[in-house]
């Protein structure tokens, strides 16, 4: 009987800047609204290229502002979501 085995891998963007505080908004809304959005459609293309696999985004309970997770199911596995 196979048994389902996972693997874990992170990717993490820490940002950062040095900027008026008056500024900040508007630097956070651009990581927000265009490049974070974007980052994720182009990592979804590239994932849903590979035949055999699904792909889905997953909450764990914390703001999508702090963590997306993007669960890979092969074969198999991807029966039980």
């Amino acid at each position: 009987m196979a048994e389902n085995e996972e693997h874990m891998f992170n990717l993490r963007f820490s940002l950062s800047t040095h900027i008026p505080t008056e500024a900040w908004d508007e630097w956070l809304k651009e990581w927000e609204i265009v490049i974070k959005p974007g980052l994720i459609r182009a990592v979804f293309a590239h994932l849903r290229q590979f035949e055999g696999w699904d792909c889905h985004a997953r909450s764990r309970g914390l703001s999508p502002f702090d963590e997306i997770e993007i669960v890979m199911r092969q074969g198999e596995a991807k029966r039980d979501r």
